[in-house]
């Protein structure tokens, strides 16, 4: 079995979901195909009939017959075509939602985020290719002997031709294949390359013009496009060559067929309408190779996108169906775990412990490159652990599956708003979320007064990256979207790094206010500040965990807060690394790429 085995299988059977459909549509070629006999079936008949009788009612009786055989062709093609782009919409459908999922899964690895993600792409091209054409030229394929076997009857010689002509054509199509297939993947990769660039460089166009990069971006995209021109021209040129040389060969041989025919005719082996008969049904015959060459570029780039989507889905295999768990209750615990970021070699953390509950606040401090985001990305379930365990009211993280980000508001270091309105961004681009939920999460941030004051207030549209925002308020809607749904756990990475004093104010309630209703959080910082309501606070020195003693400058560990009585149970608690780093199992789920 070969590594993309399994997503080759799984794009066989989208595609075989779409079977009664593509069976149809080969029931519709039977009789459009036999329909293309029309033509020259009436040039016989004009010939035989018409022209040796001189009847004029047996012309318009040929002619009223070829239209209405025409016109039902005609009906028949259309019928067939909006088969097979049914079959194509299923298969988009079909693989949609698990092709997107696959690319936001590799994504959270950081070494991929770098590569251009092709897979709706691929998709789409093989979506185009099996609701377009390829169907249509597989089922007409077939009868090219039906159109030999006439040419046969009407003499052998014009049999003989007809099938050289087919076979130099397919040779040159073959040879096409081997000298152009190369260089059609390498223009698609490096188109790829650059479409990435320049969307980074949009996104970041801030960035490149308060650093004055604006010649050395244009400069490097313009190295990356005559990447592109380069290898464009030279597969077109190629592409060309083949394209012409079939074209021109093509229509010689027709040529030479109606040659061949007037030829027997003049030696009395055939009648004058088999000339043209002939011409025109050696164009049918050679029609589904003429249709290979012409559509070769789409058949290499379908080629390409099906290995390269069967790669994808193979590498990010399906989720399982899971039970579904209820509601958790805000007990968070670390057991020894060690995490390391998709794709790296070394862990990131090592061994961490941390116990977590209802009513409780636990602060996490440390350097820069300490571990601190990568354990609030496993404590989020971004990333699952290697070795040891994270869990949330006994379960493990990744046993609830999707509905995680209900029970768990996230706050990344990073903060990312997207396309959309404030509202939209806070309901986490949820289609069925209500106002009056929304408004309570911004609420309970402490940011609906900022949000009010915006233009349109809630209904402020918001451009990708929140380019039409400031940091801190980027910051507030970011933590109002944590809160969303009410989480029983938050976890906030850097949650003050762009907040005023108003915003710091408001921060500070709304964990408070989260505490004081039985939930827990995790805030990982840098500055003292961001510890203040801080029942504990823990370190991360080189990757572990370990407890603030409170003396010295260390003392940043606090009491429980009075008010915590509301939500009893024992302080938040964090110890260091027994046992070195523990043995690693494979990463699952979302934390293996």
């Amino acid at each position: 079995m070969t590594d993309t085995e399994n997503g080759r299988r799984e794009v066989r059977a989208a595609l075989s979901e779409s079977r009664r459909l593509f069976l149809s549509c080969g029931f519709f070629s039977v009789p459009v195909n036999l329909l293309m006999l029309t033509g020259p079936l009436f040039m016989l008949q004009v010939y035989d009939r018409v022209l040796t009788s001189r009847s004029e009612a047996t012309l318009v009786a040929l002619v009223v017959i070829a239209a209405f055989l025409f016109l039902m062709m005609g009906v028949l093609d259309y019928a067939r075509g909006r088969v097979v782009a049914r079959a194509g919409a299923r298969l988009q459908a079909r693989l949609d939602a698990r092709v997107l999922r696959a690319i936001l899964i590799r994504a959270i690895a950081p070494a991929e985020r770098a590569r251009p993600a092709t897979g709706l792409r691929d998709l789409d091209a093989i979506r185009h290719f099996a609701g377009g054409t390829g169907p249509i030229a597989f089922f007409d394929a077939p009868w090219a002997p039906v159109f030999l076997f006439a040419l046969f009857a009407i003499h052998w010689m014009l049999g003989v031709l007809a099938v050289f002509s087919g076979c130099l054509l397919l040779a040159i199509a073959l040879l096409n294949q081997m000298r152009t297939g190369r260089l059609q993947g390498e223009v698609g990769e490096s188109t790829a390359r650059s479409a990435h660039f320049v969307e980074q460089m949009r996104a970041g166009s801030e960035t490149v013009w308060g650093l004055g990069m604006q010649e050395a971006v244009i400069e490097r995209s313009r190295a990356l496009r005559d990447e592109i021109l380069e290898r464009s021209m030279a597969a077109s040129d190629r592409n060309g060559l083949f394209g012409v040389t079939t074209k021109t060969l093509r229509l010689f041989l027709q040529s030479l067929m109606l040659g061949l025919g007037a030829w027997l005719a003049i030696r009395g082996q055939a009648n004058f309408g088999a000339i043209v008969a002939a011409s025109i049904l050696l164009g049918r015959a050679l029609a589904p190779i003429d249709q290979a060459v012409s559509q070769w570029p789409l058949l290499q780039r379908v080629m390409a996108a099906r290995r390269s989507l069967a790669a994808l889905l193979e590498q990010m295999p399906p989720e399982r169906p899971r039970t579904v768990l209820p509601a958790p209750r805000a007990i968070l615990a670390v057991e020894g775990a060690t995490v390391a970021a998709p794709g790296a070699r070394q862990p990131a953390v090592r061994g961490a412990t941390l116990h977590l509950e209802p009513g409780r606040t636990v602060g996490i401090a440390g350097p820069s490159a300490s571990g601190k985001s990568t354990l609030a990305r496993a404590l989020a379930g971004v990333w699952l652990p290697t070795a040891g365990s994270v869990r949330l009211d006994g379960a493990d993280l990744d046993q609830y599956g999707a509905a995680l980000g209900r029970y768990i508001g996230y706050l990344p270091q990073e903060v990312v708003l997207f396309d959309g309105t404030v509202a939209e961004n806070i309901a986490r681009m949820a289609l069925d979320a209500q106002d009056a939920d929304i408004v309570a999460a911004a609420r309970r941030a402490g940011a609906h007064e900022m949000i009010v004051k915006l233009p349109g207030g809630y209904d402020f549209q918001v451009s990708v990256g929140g380019a039409a925002l400031s940091g801190g308020q980027r910051q507030r809607i970011a933590l109002a979207r944590a809160f969303y749904g009410a989480p029983p756990v938050v976890v906030l990475d850097e949650p003050d790094s762009h907040l005023d004093v108003e915003g710091t104010v408001a921060l500070a309630r709304a964990i408070e206010g989260h505490s004081n209703g039985g939930g827990a959080a995790v805030i990982v910082g840098h500055r003292s500040g961001a510890f203040a309501l801080c029942d504990s606070v823990c370190e991360m020195r080189a990757g572990r965990l370990v407890p603030v003693a409170p003396d010295g400058g260390k003392a940043l560990e606090r009491q429980p807060r009075e008010n915590a009585a509301a939500a009893p149970g024992p302080s938040p608690r964090c110890a260091p690394d027994e046992g070195g780093v523990a043995a690693g199992r494979p990463m699952a789920g979302r934390a293996a790429p």
